[in-house]
This record gives structure tokens, sequence and C-alpha cells, in this order.
């Protein structure tokens, strides 16, 4: 298929809008991609072959979906918008391998989805445009499910994907990077100007990579306590670690007992907040502190 009649471009997304009377919706947070050729780069970072499986969230106008529907086995995206139905019905004609599903992905049974469309072995992937308001809540959702896919590729807001793929001793690194990183190895592919959707963003974008991990990198005995753990670190930036957690869990330990703890796991309780341990330490000190739960119980 020529860039002439692929979808993302600006002349033939402004020809689908005005031909279906549509009008973008704020609350949904609907930006299309104009240019194509970022579409097949995300295809490319995602590596995605003809002997794989796709689920896609939030199609639009089915720009991304007919590049997908190109590239991959099978494509299954999920629409919230019934009003794009139509649309892609239209846009993605003579596509047989891909089907819509009009239903919110944060409600849908991903496993049951996969197995009732994709009756092969083939790898599955995830790979969308998000939405800026519910990046975060979908992507946790995901990672959180132990969902039978390899991967997940998406265009989200250049901040968040940056503080997804932070390192330790930045300032980009939070709560947020330890989840995603518990998960999988996260990877900022690719910086996106806002140019390039319509309408346009007041943020530029960013292609993130997140291969699943097998195993996880460091093992926990409670996964809630771990995160709940690594939250209370971040509370305030600019707290040591001694007072975060000793305002956090001081229903449960005295200060001399997080004290003894950190000490017992080799931290020192000076270290601002949580933003120079590592997911290792985190890991340490989660353990020992829940371990001490459980004798106290």
């Amino acid at each position: 298929m020529s860039d002439q009649k692929a979808i993302a471009t600006p002349k033939r997304t402004k020809e689908i809008l005005n031909k279906y009377e549509f009008f973008f919706k704020k609350s949904l947070g609907q930006n299309f991609i104009i240019d194509v050729n970022i579409l097949r780069n995300i295809i490319t970072k995602a590596e995605i072959t003809k002997d794989m499986n796709i689920i896609e969230i939030g199609p639009g106008i089915g720009a991304l979906t007919e590049q997908l529907a190109l590239a991959a086995n099978k494509v299954v995206a999920f629409e919230i918008d019934g009003r794009l139905l139509p649309i892609l019905e239209d846009t993605l004609e003579g596509y047989n391998n891909v089907t819509i599903i009009n239903q919110d992905i944060l409600k849908a049974d991903i496993i049951e989805i996969c197995d009732k469309y994709f009756q092969d072995s083939k790898p599955v992937k995830v790979v969308a445009n998000l939405p800026y308001y519910i990046t975060t809540p979908i992507l946790m959702q995901l990672l959180m499910a132990n969902l039978p896919i390899a991967s997940i590729t998406v265009m989200i807001q250049k901040e968040v994907a940056e503080r997804m793929a932070a390192k330790e001793n930045t300032k980009e690194y939070g709560s947020l990077s330890i989840a995603v990183q518990y998960y999988t190895e996260a990877r900022v592919e690719t910086i996106v100007p806002k140019t390039v959707f319509m309408p346009q963003p007041r943020v530029d974008s960013a292609v993130l990579h997140l291969k699943m991990r097998e195993v996880a990198p460091v093992k926990v005995m409670d996964e809630t306590f771990f995160f709940n753990l690594v939250k209370a670190s971040f509370q305030q930036r600019r707290k040591t670690l001694r007072n975060n957690l000793s305002r956090h869990f001081n229903e449960v330990f005295a200060k001399l007992e997080i004290e003894n703890g950190l000490e017992h796991v080799g931290i020192d309780g000076t270290r601002r907040g949580g933003e120079s341990l590592t997911i290792h330490e985190f890991g340490s000190l989660a353990n020992y502190f829940y371990q001490r739960i459980k004798e106290n119980s």
C-alpha cells in the first residue's frame, strides 16, 4: 500500500473525519497519528512479523491498525468510542485479519479474548497509541494480570515514558519505574513530536517498549507489600528513607525497628527517599519487614 492510500496522512485523515462528521472528544484523549513513517517505526520497534498476533488499544480511525494488519498475523483492537465503529468498518475494509471489539480494555477479559481469536500458538503482543489520561491504569492492569503476552509497545506521553524506564539516581525514578521494571525490561525507543498528531497535544510523546520478564528481577515474599513499601519510600522525596518508612508504618513498627531493619539489610536510612535504591534493595527491605510482620502476627 502506498503512502497516498495510507490512513495516516493529514489529507486522508481530514477526508475521513469530514465524511463522518467526526469530532474529537477531549474526555477520551483522542489524538490521531498523521505520519505513516511513525507508525511503521512503532511496528519495527515492536519487532512484529506475520508470525505474531496483536492486541491494539484505541484504534481511532484505524491508522495504526492498518499498518499492524499488513505486518502481523491477526489484530484484535479494542475501541471504547462507538462512533468510530462505522468508520473502522469503512477504513479497514479488505483487511480480513482485523477484529474490532467495542469495549473498554480495563473491563475486558483478555485471556478469554486471546482464546477466542488467537487459536494458535503464535506470540501475542500489545501495540497502541494510548490516551494520555489513562496510560498508567491500562499499562499496570496489563502488567499485573499475568497475561500470555510477549511485549507491549506504546506511544505515550514522553514524561510518563521516561518515568517508566528511569533508573535509580535520576529525578524521573519513582515507584512507577519500579513497578514497570518489576514486570518488564523497559526502554524508551524514540521521542515523537506533537506535530504528528491531529489534534496536536500540548506535549511530545515517546514510543515505550516493554519486554515482559519471565522471572521478576527480585524475589519478594509478598508483591502487594513490596509495592506498598516502594510507594511509601517515595512519598516525600526530600525526606530521608528512614522518615518516609517511619511515617508510613508508624502503626506497625517503632522508629527503632525501622532503623534496625535498615541496618540489617545494609541500607543507610539517611538516603534521600527511595530515589537511590535499586529494585534489589527494595526487595531486601520489603522481605525483611514483611517477615517481621508475619512473626509478630
